[in-house]
């Protein structure tokens, strides 16, 4: 009788039984872009030709398309190709902002030939802004400066 009742108390094979079922993981991404730029500084203004340089740092998620473009600024008259900075008694200096450094293509609102265009990395991407302000302008004693508008379009 002891073998019985060890046999009666030993699980039988194949009387477990399992179930599945299945979950969804998702997560989106959201197409956005940042930016932050540095100052062009020219230096002193002393009648010769003066050339600066500045930073724009675009951060746009990874593989948004993306364009750059730069306002002519707020200098009452100002252009694109001629922007104004502003001093003492309305009186201004000419500057113009160009995507290269030779100085040879303007950077201004025009998409496809003023604007900068670019793909997003996810990460901050530098862009150089290159100035020049000519020679031969006659602006008083002072302090001048222009406020120029940076949009990312994407």
């Amino acid at each position: 009788m002891p073998a019985i009742l060890i046999a009666a108390l030993t699980p039988a094979p194949g009387w477990a039984a399992t179930t599945s079922g299945t979950f969804n993981v998702t997560a989106s991404v959201v197409a956005t872009c940042s930016v932050s730029a540095t100052d062009v500084a020219f230096g002193t203004y002393t009648g010769a030709q003066l050339d600066g340089s500045g930073s724009i740092s675009v951060t746009c998620t990874n593989l948004l398309p993306y364009t750059v473009e730069l306002n002519a600024g707020i200098g009452a008259g100002s252009t694109v190709a001629s922007r104004l900075m502003t001093g003492p008694s309305s009186q201004t200096i000419s500057y113009s902002l160009y995507q290269n450094a030779g100085r040879t293509t303007l950077w201004g609102t025009t998409a496809a030939t003023q604007s900068v265009a670019g793909t997003g990395i996810g990460t901050a991407q530098a862009l150089t802004v290159y100035g020049r302000a000519p020679a031969a302008q006659t602006p008083g004693v002072g302090s001048y400066s222009d406020t120029i508008t940076v949009t990312v379009t994407y």
